[in-house]
């Protein structure tokens, strides 16, 4: 009988270590993928290709876009909602992707969209888009310090409090509201960096 309950308590320890998921920063099977992107870019920039460097700087800015509106608004209100066991579990599967796409997206979307100017000349002043490039540079500038400055850091400092024997439900929850806010933040401000580039692209 001792045995048995011997069995039965390590069954229910070895299910409560499996059950949390082995958190990893960097997710290693995403690198390739990160590599080959930013591989892409260069030899758009480097090739000054009208095509490429408008695909990455659409998509990489639209999805940027899209993924800040969608964290921020609704991934953000439902997750508040939901129970501190529930949460660490979706913060364990969310969060190592986001460290590798935010910042691939804000690589993409900037460098290709800065070339991309450069080659049509809107950065010259004499151009009429020369005023809309400017403030476009104002609003993305604030983008990407919050994007590098405040949501990877939280994003990060997330990972590490779950590799924590013990990790602190506290802690976790004051991060996750600041990524989910400065996310949805970021997504507010990309909506006035869509208005400013149907502009340029209709001027």
């Amino acid at each position: 009988m001792t045995d048995v309950g011997r069995m039965q308590a390590g069954t229910v320890g070895t299910v409560q270590v499996a059950a949390r998921p082995t958190i990893q920063v960097v997710p290693l099977k995403g690198l390739p993928i990160v590599a080959a992107v930013v591989a892409f870019v260069i030899a758009s920039i480097a090739g000054n290709w009208l095509w490429a460097l408008t695909f990455c700087h659409v998509v990489g800015g639209g999805l940027w876009t899209a993924i800040d509106l969608f964290v921020g608004l609704i991934v953000g209100p439902i997750l508040g909602r939901l129970p501190l066991a529930a949460r660490a579990e979706f913060t364990a599967r969310f969060m190592p992707k986001m460290v590798l796409l935010m910042p691939t997206l804000v690589l993409m979307t900037l460098a290709a969209g800065f070339q991309l100017a450069l080659k049509l000349g809107n950065l010259s002043p004499a151009s009429p888009n020369h005023a809309w490039l400017v403030a476009s540079f104002c609003v993305v500038g604030v983008m990407a310090v919050i994007a590098l400055g405040v949501l990877e850091p939280a994003n990060i400092a997330v990972l590490f409090e779950m590799r924590k024997p013990n990790p602190d439900g506290a802690v976790i929850a004051t991060l996750m509201r600041r990524f989910v806010l400065t996310a949805g933040i970021t997504g507010v401000m990309q909506v006035a960096t869509l208005i400013i580039m149907t502009r340029v692209a209709t001027q």
